[in-house]
């Protein structure tokens, strides 16, 4: 029987930052970009909010929220897989957190910063000759790129593109990242850096599989079975998409190869429109248009 849980997985990545302020406060100031000298020195945890309907929500956790002692807030969300309307959401969510400052009775002067941070378990951008498993947000002036805001910022972390350098690192960054991607149920060694790291300690104590119940795995079970099942389909969806894609290519590269004959053999002068039809396959209107 394994030792650990998978932290990726609901009922686990909320008891671990959705019920420990220093672990999640550590995970903030691990992977945002904060300004300098301004870190998180203590969070406090907002209630749940109402977060927009979409067809992946259940696949999405989004309730680990808070502040901290500058006032500004924060949510983190893992997501199991990716689709276009995560980053819509994400962005949707940030705003009105960053928004609801002014319900308080906030002038605009004192709105504070809002940080989004996002794990996804999935290469959620491809760009090329991309690399980078961190990609960060902002309001920027098209025009002189130099001109950032800061006021939202949306931060997103593609687990599945991180690459640990160094197996002995001690850095806090590289060992929240290990946590995320190296702990699950087939976990039977874990790196001593990570032991004796006090946070990463605690958090490894609390994905202990002897933590929960049999009424805790049964609901472990039957998300990592919903969230197969539902990247199966995704993933289905899209081979056969690119099948259809290169079906597709097939069908236009013999059309245009036709088309190429047919003016060929219409410069040569010796055919008839219709000889070169039944050569072709073309019609004798297409032909006409050649």
């Amino acid at each position: 029987m394994s030792k650990y849980l998978n932290p990726k997985v609901d009922l686990t990545f909320k008891k671990v930052f959705g019920e420990h302020a220093n672990l999640v406060k550590s995970l903030l100031n691990a992977l945002l970009p904060l300004p300098e000298g301004m870190t998180i020195e203590k969070v406090e945890y907002l209630t749940s909010e109402n977060v927009p309907e979409n067809p992946a929500k259940k696949y999405s956790i989004v309730d680990v929220r808070c502040t901290d002692n500058y006032g500004r807030g924060f949510i983190v969300e893992m997501q199991s897989y990716w689709n276009k309307e995560f980053f819509s959401r994400t962005l949707f969510n940030a705003a009105s957190m960053y928004s609801k400052q002014l319900a308080k009775g906030n002038p605009f002067e004192r709105l504070k910063e809002v940080y989004a941070l996002a794990l996804v378990n999935d290469e959620a951008f491809n760009y090329e000759n991309d690399s980078d498993y961190i990609q960060e947000f902002y309001i920027i002036n098209k025009m002189q790129p130099t001109d950032i805001h800061r006021d939202i910022s949306l931060v997103f972390v593609e687990l599945q593109k991180y690459k640990p350098s160094d197996k002995g690192s001690k850095a806090i960054k590289d060992l929240w990242l290990k946590f995320l991607t190296q702990i699950d149920e087939n976990t039977t060694i874990v790196e001593q850096e990570m032991l004796e790291n006090p946070e990463i300690s605690q958090a490894l104590n609390i994905v202990e599989r002897s933590a929960y119940t049999d009424a805790d795995l049964y609901v472990y079970e039957d998300y990592l079975l919903e969230v197969m099942t539902q990247r199966n389909s995704v993933e289905n969806a899209r081979s056969e998409g690119e099948k259809l894609g290169i079906e597709k290519g097939i069908e236009q590269g013999r059309a245009d190869a036709m088309r190429e004959m047919a003016l060929t053999l219409k410069s040569l002068g010796k055919m008839t429109i219709e000889e070169i039809a039944v050569a072709t396959g073309l019609s004798p209107d297409e032909l006409t248009k050649i």
